[in-house]
């Protein structure tokens, strides 16, 4: 099954837009959890099994796994949701962006190793560097557009023939990228109105929207401005205000009732 169709049907399916996150910071944990050795992964595990009933997908961070050399627990993980939830994507954020047989690599760890559905990338080295990730067949290419971050308009503004950076990513998503592989955007909660213009160049083309919760992305604004012509078309990532929610026993129960509370949020702000 490809990308687009996985992740249609995942939408069909849990009838939610709610992507969840997995960015496991060890200071943050729960207190017994901190002092397992797998912590980590019982954490996501947890996090996993109380919300795979009202998302779309779940995105593992890896650098929250490999700066603390947990790359076989953020591989428990993925294999966890893989073999529990297989109608639910799996998008490894990794942010990848490089050339050549290096590129190659990184799509080999991302759908290889992790088995990810998709994997998030960086395009500013062009489209030779995305190839070996548009090239995987029935794999998603997530690729950085105009992300939610303070200082994302250092560049991602900056008029280049009259156009801005972040339009020129999308307008080559959907008239060159899009004819290789399944493809879609990063696009910030933050920016609204930039989502509305990205909607408008790329039609129906999914769009990974992280910047809610901690971040402050408003979630009405997000869906008005970047639903498609169904009324989906939109992966709305939570990560800190689900996994957070809690800190004690039964802090899966309270990812459980954040993440409950921001998909019916999103689904009331899509009526």
């Amino acid at each position: 099954m490809s990308f687009y169709s996985k992740l249609d049907a995942a939408w069909a399916t849990s009838q939610s837009a709610l992507c969840v996150g997995l960015d496991p910071d060890i200071s943050k944990l729960p207190q017994h959890l901190q002092i397992d050795p797998l912590g980590i992964q019982k954490f996501c595990i947890d996090i996993v099994d109380a919300t795979a009933d009202v998302v779309c997908a779940f995105k593992p961070q890896i650098a929250y796994f490999a700066a603390v050399g947990a790359e076989s627990q953020l591989q428990a993980v993925c294999d966890h949701i893989r073999t529990q939830y297989p109608h639910i994507v799996l998008i490894l954020d990794a942010k990848r962006g490089d050339i050549g047989d290096t590129a190659a690599l990184y799509a080999k760890e991302a759908f290889s190793r992790y088995q990810a559905d998709a994997v998030t990338v960086n395009p500013y080295l062009g489209t030779d560097s995305l190839v070996p990730f548009l090239t995987t067949p029935n794999k998603g290419t997530i690729v950085l557009c105009r992300t939610s971050n303070a200082g994302s308009s250092e560049f991602q503004t900056r008029i280049v023939n009259g156009t801005s950076l972040y339009k020129h990513v999308a307008i080559a998503a959907a008239s060159k990228w899009r004819d290789i592989g399944d493809t879609a955007l990063v696009m910030g909660a933050t920016f609204p109105k930039e989502l509305a213009e990205v909607r408008s160049i790329v039609g129906n083309m999914p769009l990974l929207v992280p910047g809610i919760g901690a971040q402050g992305g408003d979630i009405t604004s997000v869906v008005r401005a970047g639903r498609d012509e169904a009324g989906t078309g939109l992966v709305i990532n939570s990560s800190r205000a689900v996994l957070y929610a809690g800190n004690d026993l039964d802090f899966a129960q309270a990812s459980r009732r954040v993440a409950v509370a921001t998909r019916d949020e999103i689904r009331a702000a899509n009526n």
